[in-house]
């Protein structure tokens, strides 16, 4: 089955040097999941950060759902994301050792749900 993808991260591949890349599920609320379904989300200035053992993505924007009214949730609020704990270990490791960041790529749907390629991502340089 094919992954239909909803947002990519083009600035990510200009500004990033990419690693390893990961695939997470999104703690979503329903109204949330509809408006990425419809294509109204942004994760160009988006990043990943580990807090007590837990990933969250923070700056991803899901537009508020037009008929959501009272469900609706902050458009910027921070998603946690659904890794293993072995990965996120890993990804502490990276990142606080080697001085790596995590960004995200893609957000796409498989299988129904959506899903974010996360990547361990090192920064260039200007004159690179």
């Amino acid at each position: 089955m094919s992954n239909k993808i909803l947002a990519t991260n083009k600035k990510a591949y200009h500004e990033y040097f990419i690693e390893e890349k990961y695939e997470a599920g999104l703690v979503l609320v329903g109204t949330e999941v509809k408006s990425i379904r419809q294509g109204k989300v942004n994760i160009k200035d988006s990043y990943v950060n580990i807090k007590d053992g837990e990933a969250f993505v923070y700056n991803m924007h899901v537009s508020p759902y037009e008929k959501g009214n009272i469900y609706n949730v902050d458009p910027l609020r921070a998603r946690k994301l659904l890794l293993n704990k072995r990965e996120i270990r890993k990804l502490i490791g990276l990142v606080t050792l080697k001085g790596y960041t995590l960004i995200p790529l893609n957000l796409y749907l498989k299988n129904g749900l959506i899903k974010m390629e996360l990547s361990v991502a090192k920064g260039k340089k200007n004159y690179d």
